[in-house]
């Protein structure tokens, strides 16, 4: 039904910064919430960020000042602006999306991206 696909990861130093893009496309009515997740292998996701239809964003707290979501919700797209990166930032980072659908007449069902590695290393 609804497809999500990220960009941007890639190798950077750290300090350095990294822009995440996730699309979502397919029969999306509307999204209610988009969010980016991380992971290491072998260890849970972790939201790193996350923002509503409403306007509510939140953060986890070591990301916080360093990092931004942000949505274009005409384009069903969300972007993480990552900035000061450390080393502990390095994970797969997954785009999460919370979707009406017209199939069915989901009212809300959740979409997983493939993910995109990204590695703040030396």
């Amino acid at each position: 039904q609804v497809q999500l696909v990220e960009s941007g990861g890639g190798s950077v130093l750290p300090g350095g910064s990294v822009e995440l893009s996730c699309t979502a496309s397919g029969s999306i009515v509307s999204i209610y919430t988009m969010s980016w997740f991380r992971q290491v292998s072998g260890k849970e996701r972790a939201l790193v960020a996350a923002a509503t239809s409403a306007g509510s964003i939140r953060y986890l707290d070591s990301v916080k000042g360093r990092f931004t979501i942000v949505r274009d919700i005409p384009k069903n797209t969300v972007y993480l602006q990552m900035n000061g990166l450390k080393p502990e930032d390095t994970a797969v980072h997954y785009c999460d999306a919370h979707i009406q659908t017209k199939q069915g007449y989901s009212l809300d069902t959740e979409y997983w991206g493939s993910g995109t590695l990204v590695t703040v290393s030396s």
